[in-house]
């Protein structure tokens, strides 16, 4: 080919403008980069906060479904206890049911909850149980007497419990409602026993028996001690364990049968059958996620099992489980890989929150361990289920300002809030189960509470992270953790979402003056609580007041470009979760 003098002179031309045209590489790298990833977690569950109720206790929405006569002799409506220090316990149902949720979700709703969890709503026995210890102010695992109000005793775990649907309003109904007012329903599952089984003076029906989902029975313990089941001859004892009861002289709660319940075998896969089967039918039906009750008692390679069984037709299906242990090396175990993969309950968290907000009024520098935000033992940190008392322990023993203080901190911090019904009015606050702590709560109590100052701060905090991205899923970063003040960021960038949070926290009596410059980025800082703003210039300092036993939590809608708070951001990010 022939290139004339003119042409060669004309193609020189049209390169060297388009070499004009075209930045250098890295200009263009630059220009075009996207800005970097800074969460704490993605899980779209950690966005909520969960409202937590014992079914039975909250409110009585329909008296048709009491049940009042039902169990004659042994009857389970309504059975009060001897007071403790004044106040009595009752272990008899008390009718709450579907209807006195769906009836105040409003309520629950406007405090700032997006999700509710409730008991297990499986069918359990019809009387009272005849065998166990009895029931007494410093007791626990004691059943004698006991109904099964609280759903955990299950015979048949296809079936729906008696005391719980309405016409019209059955557990889809339920998840229905919720859905219709954009909330998440969590269902309260057991997976590792079911009513109690022996001990009683003679059988009791339904008591250590399980039926299938066609109503027929499949399981019977047959009122004998575990020791004394013969699976290998016995085709109804297959379900069960044979290991004998708790030693507690030798061994620990998790060595053998507790409170006479009947143990499952985890080693029957006809047991992951049953179960992920009757819970696959209740996830149908419209649950969203579910609390693992006693997590602990059955083995990993069994909940790795069920959850890939589950996730399996429901992707991404959330779970937390309730490891009952202080140790968190211990819970974290759950979250990782071929051991389950669930949440957990963070009780290191709860301990310590007991400690800080409590009587005991330690220093929020004792909140900073339980943290474990960079190197912890945990899957993610951030998709813990946050909580400081519930059902299973003596509610917290607070003044109304240390309910405000756990709260203020609990939807501020990592972690998904749970809350324990009746606690936005410190209801029942220091009591165990058998003197006050599962007490009915009722219309009366939702009255009661809208005029407490615990309810009025409560809503106010956990308002204002259900509009925040970054309170809910954002990395936390402490600039200040001792005695009565806190100070941290919260940072979520993510998929063209970008926020900064600074959480101002006072326990203290007096007012507080904070003078933060510390990874502070230059901007318009707007207050998610009071609609006030703080104009910021680089190297400057954001100064705010915060009441006694109050919260400031400033917001700075841009990416983040402040260089030290980039740089503690990428360590954080890069530490802060175990790779799956």
């Amino acid at each position: 080919m022939r290139i004339t003098t003119a042409a060669l002179a004309a193609a020189i031309a049209l390169a060297i403008g388009a070499c004009a045209r075209t930045p250098a590489p890295d200009a263009s790298a630059a220009a075009t980069a996207a800005p970097a990833d800074y969460y704490g977690t993605l899980e779209p569950f950690a966005a909520n906060a969960v409202y937590f109720v014992v079914t039975d206790r909250f409110v009585n929405g329909d008296t048709s479904n009491d049940q009042r006569t039902q169990g004659g002799k042994h009857r389970t409506f309504n059975i009060p206890l001897p007071p403790c220090d004044g106040v009595a316990g009752n272990i008899g149902y008390l009718g709450g049911d579907f209807k006195g949720i769906a009836d105040n979700l409003d309520y629950i709703r406007g405090m700032g909850f997006t999700s509710v969890w409730i008991t297990p709503i499986v069918d359990n026995p019809d009387e009272a149980f005849t065998g166990g210890g009895k029931p007494g102010c410093g007791t626990i695992l004691t059943d004698q007497g006991k109904s099964g109000y609280h759903g955990y005793w299950g015979v048949d775990f296809y079936k729906l419990d008696e005391h719980l649907p309405s016409p019209g309003l059955d557990f889809k109904g339920l998840a229905d409602a919720m859905h219709a007012k954009d909330m998440k329903l969590v269902l309260d599952i057991v997976g590792n026993h079911g009513s109690p089984a022996w001990g009683m003076p003679k059988p009791q029906p339904k008591f250590g028996q399980i039926f299938d989902k066609d109503g027929k029975l499949i399981a019977d313990h047959q009122n004998l001690p575990p020791q004394k089941l013969d699976p290998a001859h016995n085709p109804l004892q297959r379900f069960y364990n044979t290991t004998g009861p708790v030693d507690g002289a030798t061994g620990s709660i998790f060595d053998g049968n507790l409170a006479q319940l009947a143990d499952f075998d985890a080693a029957n896969p006809a047991v992951l059958d049953y179960l992920a089967g009757a819970y696959e039918q209740w996830i149908d039906q419209g649950a969203d996620a579910f609390r693992i009750d006693t997590i602990a008692w059955m083995p990993d390679a069994f909940w790795q099992q069920f959850t890939t069984r589950i996730r399996a037709k429901h992707p991404g299906f959330f779970m937390f489980g309730e490891a009952f242990d202080y140790d968190a090396a211990k819970i974290a175990t759950h979250t990782l890989p071929g051991h389950g993969e669930t949440s957990v309950l963070d009780f290191p968290m709860k301990q310590a929150m007991d400690e800080v907000f409590g009587r005991k009024d330690a220093g929020y520098e004792r909140l900073a361990p339980s943290l474990f935000l960079q190197g912890g033992p945990y899957a993610n940190p951030y998709d813990l289920a946050t909580f400081y008392d519930n059902h299973d322990m003596p509610r917290m023993d607070a003044s109304d300002e240390g309910f405000i203080d756990a709260h203020n901190w609990l939807f501020t911090a990592r972690g998904i809030p749970v809350v324990y019904y009746g606690s936005e009015m410190g209801f029942m606050r220091g009591r165990a189960e058998h003197g006050g702590n599962r007490n009915y709560f009722g219309v009366e109590g939702i009255a009661a509470a809208q005029r407490s100052p615990i309810h009025a701060a409560l809503s106010r905090i956990a308002n204002a992270r259900v509009q925040s991205p970054a309170l809910q899923r954002g990395v936390q970063v402490n600039i200040e953790l001792k005695g009565d003040r806190a100070a941290f960021y919260r940072v979520y960038q993510h998929d063209g979402k970008h926020q900064i949070a600074l959480v101002l926290l006072n326990k203290g009596d007096a007012p507080q003056r904070f003078g933060i410059a510390s990874m502070l980025q230059a901007g318009n800082w707007r207050s998610a609580l009071d609609g006030s703003a703080i104009d910021v210039a680089a190297n400057g300092r954001l100064e705010a007041d915060v009441p006694a036993h109050g919260v400031q939590v400033y917001l700075l809608d841009a990416a983040v470009t402040e260089p030290s708070l980039q740089a503690a951001l990428a360590t954080a990010m890069g530490d802060a979760s175990r790779p799956r």
